[in-house]
């Protein structure tokens, strides 16, 4: 099992398990040092002054080649990143990045939707007003 940082919709528990995976041990946490931004889909990039929101979950190699070899994620490309829990204590994690040259285009309705789930997690205000100006 990898510990993995989910920022995006893959944050929704109910959509991986529509897809059939099997996430385990889902926790609350922030990257420093990076923010999201919102083309076709999120994507964190590196930004000094930032702060990016997720869920560490877990999922076997299989189900991370799986989620990352659909289509929509194919260029996504693993990092290795130090993410904090409410507990204040930092854990090495995977996230799945697209590369900044390939982050373009706009999607409201993505945006929208990871608003949603920001607020229904329970993220901190000022960070899903962020992700709701990419819906405008």
């Amino acid at each position: 099992m990898e510990s993995v940082f989910f920022y995006g919709l893959f944050m929704d528990l109910k959509l991986l398990k529509e897809k059939g995976f099997n996430p385990s041990n889902p926790v609350l946490a922030y990257v420093e040092g990076y923010g999201i931004r919102i083309g076709e889909r999120a994507s964190l990039v590196e930004s000094e002054n930032e702060c990016a929101y997720g869920i560490i979950m877990s999922l076997d190699s299989d189900e991370l080649e799986a989620l990352y070899g659909e289509e929509s994620v194919l260029d996504y490309v693993p990092e290795i990143l130090i993410a904090t829990i409410s507990s204040n204590e930092e854990i090495e994690v995977t996230t799945y990045n697209l590369p900044r040259e390939k982050l373009k285009g706009k999607n409201k309705d993505y945006a929208k939707s990871l608003a949603i789930l920001a607020k229904k997690i329970g993220f901190p205000s000022e960070y899903i007003e962020e992700i709701e100006r990419c819906s405008i």
